[in-house]
């Protein structure tokens, strides 16, 4: 795993259940917000499985597609996008109505400073989206963020625990829950509310962000000592399939791997494989931002790439310069400042 064409061709390479999943499938999808991390490597998923499936179905891609040459790259996989910015209403009442859409928009970075920006990202704007598609099914993206801290013993808060966020990224995102959550009650709309973290791409994410630490010598900070991750394009896959484990009321699904990941044992590990010792700072608390996902994996099985497998595909990336995006996670964040 060398170069974005082998990132690219695993993880947009549908498995058995997304392909017959597809076939059972009724009608279009959109992507609301797949100028995001996640988005493009989730449509260019969702196209190869409708073609695997031999089924007659569109996907709509809709962001403001700020990122240079993304519309055209999505254009060629087969995506009919759409320029849209979500927050003017006119644009967003104009979207074609679309029985299955996947709500990905909302903002992370650089919430400290900008709060009211994120919060009519976060969640005015999801009623707005809401109300437009009203009578569609609708999975939407949110985030561990919107649970308390648990003991690392514990396994993970699961999708019973009341949340508690920490701070106003955590508070904002928990906003756009009960949005959806609210008009789900009002008008009846299968929605589905997907808490996920962290997605792992070799470009970005906790496990990058430990071996670039390790290959620029830095000390790990073991503040935030335990973590749960998941390969995005089990995520992707998940995203998709949950569009037929929508409901009203809503429901809700804890989305990552299912191993509480220790700092130090990645750090350990990764250390192994590129060769160097780790060096840390500071000790790692009792409790933690972590999910339990075991109601995914009823639902969907396991993810089909292990953690060990990641481990071996981080560390062949950097060892090999492969290109990265620089989104930090800031999982060492312990008082919800992003």
């Amino acid at each position: 795993m060398r170069t974005l064409e082998d990132l690219d061709k695993v993880m947009s390479t549908p498995s058995p259940a997304l392909i017959q999943f597809m076939q059972e499938l009724e009608g279009d999808i959109m992507l609301l917000g797949v100028g995001g991390k996640m988005g493009p490597s989730l449509a260019r998923l969702a196209m190869n499985a409708i073609r695997a499936a031999g089924v007659d179905k569109k996907v709509y891609g809709v962001s403001r597609f700020s990122e240079s040459g993304l519309q055209e790259e999505l254009q060629s996989s087969g995506v009919e996008t759409i320029a849209c910015d979500l927050l003017n209403d006119e644009a967003l009442q104009a979207l074609p109505d679309v029985p299955n859409v996947i709500y990905m928009a909302g903002t992370k970075f650089g919430t400290t400073g900008k709060e009211h920006f994120t919060w009519v990202m976060n969640a005015y704007l999801p009623g707005r989206v809401a109300e437009k598609f009203s009578k569609s099914r609708i999975v939407v993206f949110s985030t561990g963020n919107v649970y308390p801290f648990t003991p690392v013993t514990y396994g993970g808060a699961h999708e019973a625990i009341s949340p508690a966020p920490i701070g106003e990224y955590g508070q904002s995102c928990l906003g756009r829950e009960r949005m959806f959550e609210h008009y789900s009650h009002k008008n009846g709309t299968p929605v589905l509310i997907y808490r996920l973290n962290y997605a792992i791409d070799l470009r970005y994410g906790v496990l990058l962000e430990i071996a670039k630490s390790l290959k620029e010598g830095r000390a790990i900070d073991l503040s935030m000592g335990h973590f749960n991750c998941i390969w995005q394009g089990d995520a992707n896959e998940i995203a998709i399939r949950s569009l037929l484990a929508t409901q009203s009321p809503a429901n809700f699904l804890n989305v990552t791997g299912p191993e509480t990941v220790s700092v130090k044992y990645a750090a350990q590990q990764l250390g192994q494989r590129l060769g160097i010792e780790p060096i840390f700072k500071g000790q790692e608390s009792e409790t933690a931002l972590l999910s339990n996902a075991a109601k995914s994996m009823q639902l969907f099985g396991y993810p089909q790439v292990s953690l060990l497998q990641m481990f071996d595909w981080v560390a062949e990336w950097i060892e090999h310069g492969g290109s990265m995006i620089n989104k930090p996670t800031h999982f060492q964040e312990r008082e919800g400042k992003f």
